[in-house]
């Protein structure tokens, strides 16, 4: 089993940031990706950001600018720093990781448990 640590959610105003952190452990032999998602209330969940173990980044266009993604995909890592939030970025945001167990013998997708960001006047 692959845990996924994340830390960082909370409330902001428009016009604030927050700094999202993510910690995988677990028997992981290979990480290759790792990003955020988020889940809006009443929405489907959609990609946020995301970084592979070489170090390319994706951006959904609706962060692009005001949020960035960094870490160490290697040592299973991440951060997504906010800046200039909105109220639309009002969601769930969910820690990702693209692994591969060595007890599973396979790449599979993981998921945190998930941090509230609210952003509000």
């Amino acid at each position: 089993q692959v845990n996924l640590v994340e830390s960082g959610g909370g409330s902001a105003q428009p016009g604030g940031s927050l700094r999202l952190s993510c910690a995988a452990s677990g028997n992981i032999y290979m990480n290759k990706a790792m990003g955020w998602y988020r889940q809006i209330p009443g929405k489907e969940r959609e990609l946020v950001a995301r970084i592979t173990d070489s170090g390319d980044t994706n951006y959904s266009y609706s962060v692009k600018g005001r949020f960035t993604i960094a870490g160490d995909v290697a040592e299973k890592t991440v951060y997504l720093q906010m800046n200039n939030l909105k109220p639309e970025d009002t969601a769930v945001y969910y820690c990702y990781a693209y692994l591969f167990l060595r007890t599973n013998r396979a790449f599979s997708e993981y998921w945190g448990q998930g941090t509230q960001v609210t952003v509000s006047s």
